[in-house]
């Protein structure tokens, strides 16, 4: 973890671009500058248009650095988890010194050592994230520099997505004059801050919900397990009213904004808005009911897709539950329409750092403080140890101008579009360790890849307004205790 170093995190949103300049200084986050800026030339989260998408970034670039006082050189960068691939990945080598005491150079080799394998022209490896290092058959070892051994080995994880996804948000950075410092996935950022420890530890699941798609992505053992991505978000709330109510779409942002409710059985008949509608000299009346409804449908659907996806994983009882955030998860009434799908134990994340109060800045804040959380060993693997002194305007990526600003500024396996298919495990573990693992379905998952992120298909209204959904669990023969406890059999082994 480093002591002190200035970070700028890279959101890049269907809705909005957005900066956050942040000093961590000895584990705290102050926040000294920020950029939001409309998105142009994205669409469900995937770049369309390279050009407008890279005048955004400049634009939001140019917002955060007036605040803050800096100039910005590098940026930590969001990676959407459309079309994930999660792979077991196995690496061995000799340790090279006279001595045998294992050196970062050696973790370098090994690191490298499990990368090498066959990926298709079509991805690109986004991270590989280490497990265990293993040092002559002793097993569980976090961090083997100091140690003396013959051979080393690394079981991980490899992450990987598709090539032109990574492709056109590298070259929109570098467009915008910028270097990349770290690519960072955003449902490891937002687990950074939006779960507790224990939560990260024993299973929770995270739905994102932006303005162009809603992921919910599980988090266990500390790591990403399995990410599903539905290509629907709030963006399609803001489509139904405008095509409902014969409006803007301005206009219906406004009006969703200003007075919808996600669950209708909560709203009035009687209480009614005016909405300037398209051929119309006068407004129109509308009551809060019917908006409330159209809301209403759209998230209906897309939580019942979410609950879908993960039932089929057996990932609808984990211990943390649920934890919302995303931009669409600010809309009032969320919550408690979640909370008829998934159950009591569902909460709204929203951070707490001054002006930034608001869910949009979630994945921004927890890139922040996953990347200065990194430690040595993933600071290797990401190819990151080898840098200058946090000092340096180098390692920062940023340089003082002249006046600063005040302080306290507010998987599945590749080519398949089936949803839960198993994703390969290409080295089991050897048979002479005494802790055999029982990988749960999500485990074994990996990722969905029905999101159908690069594939677009015209936008599909709604031919009325359905009624409310409520989905009930159907009753199972054994109870929560029980049902936790085989679905973790193995740390009672």
């Amino acid at each position: 973890m480093r002591n002190q170093e200035i970070f700028v995190s890279l959101d890049i949103g269907t809705t909005s671009i957005k900066v956050v300049v942040a000093e961590y200084i000895n584990g705290n986050v102050n926040i000294i500058g920020v950029g939001n800026e409309k998105s142009r030339g994205l669409s469900r989260g995937v770049i369309v248009d390279i050009d407008e998408t890279v005048y955004s970034i400049q634009q939001a670039i140019s917002q955060a650095e007036r605040k803050a006082g800096v100039k910005i050189n590098e940026v930590v960068v969001g990676i959407p988890s459309n079309k994930l691939a999660i792979e077991s990945c196995h690496g061995m080598i000799a340790v090279a010194s006279e001595n045998r005491e294992i050196t970062a150079r050696d973790v370098d080799n090994v690191i490298s050592a499990a990368k090498v394998r066959s990926v298709p022209p079509e991805r690109e490896v986004i991270s590989i994230i280490p497990e265990e290092f293993i040092v002559d058959g002793f097993t569980g070892i976090r961090d083997p520099r100091g140690m003396i051994g013959v051979r080393l080995e690394l079981y991980a994880s490899l992450l990987t997505g598709p090539r032109t996804i990574i492709h056109n948000i590298k070259r929109c950075v570098e467009k915008a004059g910028l270097k990349i410092n770290e690519l960072v996935l955003q449902p490891q950022a937002i687990a950074t801050v939006a779960l507790s420890p224990d939560e990260r530890e024993f299973g929770t699941v995270i739905i994102d919900m932006g303005g162009g798609q809603t992921s919910a992505s599980i988090i266990y053992d500390n790591q990403l397990k399995y990410s599903f991505v539905d290509q629907e978000g709030g963006d399609f709330v803001t489509k139904d009213i405008s095509v409902i109510l014969n409006t803007s779409l301005d206009s219906a942002e406004r009006i969703k904004r200003e007075y919808g409710y996600a669950v209708s059985s909560q709203t009035s008949s009687e209480e009614y808005f005016p909405v300037e509608t398209v051929g119309q000299k006068e407004p129109v009346r509308v009551d809060e009911k019917y908006l409330s409804e159209i809301i209403e449908a759209r998230l209906v659907q897309i939580f019942e897709t979410i609950h879908e996806d993960l039932g089929a994983v057996d990932a609808l009882d984990l211990p943390g539950g649920f934890v919302l955030t995303g931009g669409a998860a600010s809309l009032p009434g969320v919550l408690e329409l979640a909370q008829q799908f998934f159950g009591e134990q569902v909460r709204v994340y929203i951070p707490t750092q001054m002006g930034m109060r608001n869910p949009i800045y979630t994945t921004s804040m927890g890139m922040i403080e996953y990347v200065a959380g990194l430690d040595d060993i993933h600071r290797i693997a990401q190819g990151t140890y080898n840098r200058t002194t946090p000092s340096t305007q180098a390692s920062t990526g940023v340089s003082r101008e002249r006046t600063e600003a005040p302080r306290g500024f507010a998987t599945t396996p590749y080519g398949g579009d089936n949803r839960g298919s198993k994703a390969r495990n290409v080295t089991e573990r050897p048979v002479k360790q005494t802790e055999q693992y029982n990988y749960s379905s999500f485990e074994q998952a990996g990722s969905s890849m029905e999101d159908d992120s690069m594939y677009f298909e015209d936008y599909q209204e709604d031919s009325y307004i359905p009624e409310q959904i409520v989905k009930e669990k159907e009753p199972k023969a054994n109870g929560l205790i029980a049902r936790i406890r085989a679905f973790f059999a193995t740390f009672f082994d």
